[in-house]
């Protein structure tokens, strides 16, 4: 069976287009993108509730991935620390090749079949944590296999991939798939699956962190005030919760060092 990510692009002669042509071709492709999404969200409900199920528990989510797949991971995973205030570690993204592979391509390491679950082992994975395989293709060989390993050892497994039946939907016990059509470019799944990925993760761990309490209201109470941006964000979240002006507000955060803190402080 031919893999959608692989299949022709409906855009031809792309090298005689102009640039508007280029930017509307590739826009038109784009619009498809939220459409699919929501045909996976009733795929991705039960996902969001197992994960933080058992991180409440004390487990882990961890992403799996090469390429492009495996940055994107890589990102959504490093944000959630300044974002919602969790400890490192809580969330992990993991790429094929390496950190190094975040910024410059590893040969071949995405069809390493051993690698994945040794890079797992560092972490001490146990049957508490979640592991979510990112893959368009849906065939890698580093994610399937370390899903495979997972389910073998009683890991819960989930995959994001934009091929239904692939291999990495088939193994994993929650499959998200997300069906996007072929790519503008043909084969080149950092456009349109790449998008579906990153807003698929953006659904799962914003989800994931509002159910395990991290959010009031609309708020990102448990923010780190990394930045003078941050500061003065949280600041005006503190004036909102507690009806004081801007200094009042603004020296309740930096006494208690949080929002949710200065908050319930000046309660």
């Amino acid at each position: 069976m031919e893999r959608v990510t692989e299949q022709t692009s409906r855009h031809d002669h792309l090298e005689h287009m102009s640039t508007l042509e280029l930017l509307l071709g590739i826009n038109s492709e784009d619009k498809l993108v939220a459409p699919a999404m929501e045909a996976a969200i009733p795929s991705i409900a039960p996902l969001v509730d197992a994960i933080a199920e058992r991180i409440a528990r004390g487990g882990r989510l961890f992403y799996i991935g090469a390429g492009t797949s495996g940055r994107l991971g890589v990102v959504d995973a490093s944000e959630c620390p300044p974002t919602y205030g969790v400890p490192h570690g809580m969330v992990v993204g993991i790429i094929a090749g390496g950190d190094s592979a975040i910024r410059k391509a590893v040969e071949f390491a995405e069809d390493d079949r051993e690698q994945g679950w040794k890079d797992l082992q560092e972490h001490a994975i146990g049957t508490e944590d979640t592991v979510v395989g990112i893959a368009a293709s849906g065939t890698t060989p580093y994610v399937v296999s370390t899903l495979e390993r997972c389910n073998a050892a009683g890991i819960l497994t989930a995959a994001i991939t934009c091929n239904p039946g692939s291999p990495v939907a088939l193994t994993a016990k929650h499959p998200v798939v997300i069906v996007v059509g072929p790519e503008f470019v043909t084969g080149s799944t950092r456009m349109k699956s790449g998008t579906a990925q990153k807003l698929a993760l953006n659904m799962i761990s914003t989800s994931v962190m509002v159910k395990l309490g991290r959010v009031k209201g609309n708020r990102m109470v448990d923010m780190q005030m990394s930045n003078n941006k941050l500061i003065d964000r949280g600041t005006r979240m503190v004036m909102d919760g507690l009806g004081v002006d801007y200094e009042q507000a603004n020296a309740l955060l930096k006494r208690h060092g949080s929002v949710r803190k200065a908050i319930a402080a000046g309660q």
